[in-house]
C-alpha cells in the first residue's frame, strides 16, 4: 500500500481541484494499491492530524469546480518557527503526522509561502512534490501557474464591462486588479482589454506622466480613459522611501486603496470625474477556464509521474510549453516579477499604452 498525502495551502484559486484530480487519476490508473489522504485546511490539517481518507469518487466531477474540496488556510512561513498556542513545535507536529500515517510522499499545492514551507519539510527529510498555484503567476521556475489565466479572464471581463459605461459618460475609470508585489495579472488583463494606462508594482509611476497620458487622449477627442492598476502599484516618491517610512505613510493614508489615491490626484490635476472599480476576490473565484483545466491536468499527471518514479523534492512547472521538474531549493524564497525592460512591456508601449514612467 502506497499512502500519499495531499494538501492545498494559502489563498484559493481556480483549478486547485482540477490539479488534485490530475494527480489522483494518474495514481489510481497506474498503481494497484494506493491511498490518498487529504489534509483539511492546508498545513493546519497536517499539523493537527485533521484529514480525510479520499476515495476515487471524491475526485470525480471536480474538473470544473473552483475552490478546493479539502479546504485551505494561510500559515505564514515566517511563523513556522514560532510555537503554536499550546507551545508546540509546528514543524515537529507536521513531521510526526507524516510519520504516523506512514506516508510515501506529500503533494502540496500552493504559492510562494507554501513553497517555502514545502522546501523546509524537504530539508527535514520528508518526501515532497509540489504544484504551482497562484493567480499572480509569480512563482519562480515556471512560465505559468494554474489559476492565472482564469483570473486574467475575469479581470479582463471586468475591464471590458467598464468600457461601455466609461465611453457613455466620458469619465476616467480605474480598475484595481489583484497583485500586491507583482503585476503579471494587471499587465495581461490590461493589454487584453485595451486599458490605456497600466500601473504595476515593478514600474513606479509618475502621476504627472499618468495625467499627461489622459490629457493626450482628451486632446485627440477621446472622451474617456481606462486605467488598469495593480493593488501594489507604487509612485516614484513612495518607491524611494524605506519600508518603515512607507508603512508609516500608509498607516496615515485616508484612502482605502492605491486606486482611490491615484483617482484623487488625477481629479485634482484634470478636474475629470474619476470612478474606481475593484473586482476583488471575484478574480479568484468561479470555474477554471479551459486553459487552466488542461494545464492543471498536465501538472497533476506530471506530479504523479514523479511519485511513481520516486523522484521527490521537486515542483512541477512549465518551460516553453513543456512540463519540467524544478528542484524545490531553487524555487523557495524567489519571486518571478515583471521585467520593466521585457519585450511585452516594450510592445505594449509601442501601441500607446502608458505605464506612468
Amino acid at each position: 500500500m502506497m499512502k500519499i498525502g495531499m494538501l492545498t495551502s494559502g489563498g484559493d484559486c481556480q483549478s486547485l481541484n482540477a490539479s488534485m484530480r490530475g494527480v489522483a487519476k494518474a495514481l489510481y490508473e497506474n498503481l494497484k494499491d494506493v491511498e490518498i489522504i487529504g489534509f483539511l485546511e492546508g498545513y493546519k490539517g497536517l499539523m493537527y492530524g485533521n484529514y480525510k481518507n479520499m476515495e476515487p469518487r471524491d475526485f470525480s466531477g471536480i474538473l470544473t469546480e473552483g475552490g478546493t474540496i479539502i479546504g485551505t488556510s494561510r500559515q505564514p512561513f515566517k511563523l513556522m518557527g514560532v510555537p503554536d498556542e499550546k507551545g508546540q513545535d509546528k514543524v515537529k507536529l507536521m513531521k510526526d503526522t507524516y510519520k504516523k500515517l506512514k506516508l510515501e510522499c506529500l503533494v502540496i499545492l500552493g504559492g510562494n509561502g507554501t513553497h517555502k514551507t514545502a522546501n523546509l519539510l524537504r530539508e527535514q527529510g520528508l518526501n515532497v512534490v509540489t504544484l504551482p498555484k497562484t493567480i499572480d503567476n509569480d512563482i519562480y521556475g515556471t512560465d505559468i501557474t494554474f489559476g492565472f489565466q482564469s483570473a486574467v479572464n475575469i479581470a479582463s471581463n471586468a475591464i471590458d464591462c467598464i468600457h461601455t459605461t466609461a465611453a457613455s459618460h466620458g469619465r476616467v475609470f480605474i480598475v484595481e486588479v489583484m497583485g500586491h508585489k507583482v503585476g503579471w495579472l494587471t499587465l495581461h488583463a490590461g493589454i487584453a482589454s485595451g486599458a490605456d494606462i497600466i500601473l504595476l508594482p515593478e514600474i513606479p509611476y509618475d502621476i504627472d506622466k499618468v495625467v499627461d497620458a489622459i490629457n493626450k487622449r482628451t486632446k485627440e477627442g477621446k472622451r474617456f480613459s481606462i486605467l488598469a492598476v495593480a493593488e501594489g502599484a507604487i509612485s516614484k516618491e513612495d518607491a524611494a522611501l524605506t519600508k518603515k517610512e512607507l508603512k508609516k505613510k500608509k498607516a496615515k493614508s485616508i484612502y482605502p486603496s492605491v486606486s482611490y489615491e491615484i483617482g484623487a490626484r488625477i481629479n485634482e490635476k484634470t478636474g475629470q470625474e474619476i470612478r474606481v472599480t475593484i473586482p476583488g476576490h471575484t478574480q479568484r473565484g468561479g470555474s477554471p477556464c479551459p486553459y487552466d483545466r488542461v494545464l492543471s491536468t498536465r501538472f497533476g499527471a506530471a506530479a504523479a509521474n514523479l511519485i511513481l518514479n520516486k523522484e521527490y523534492g521537486y515542483m512541477v512547472g512549465m518551460k516553453n510549453g513543456e512540463i519540467v521538474k524544478v528542484p524545490l531549493g531553487e524555487v523557495a524564497g524567489k519571486l518571478k516579477v515583471v521585467d520593466p525592460n521585457s519585450s511585452v512591456i516594450k510592445e505594449a508601449k509601442l501601441i500607446g499604452i502608458s505605464f506612468g514612467d
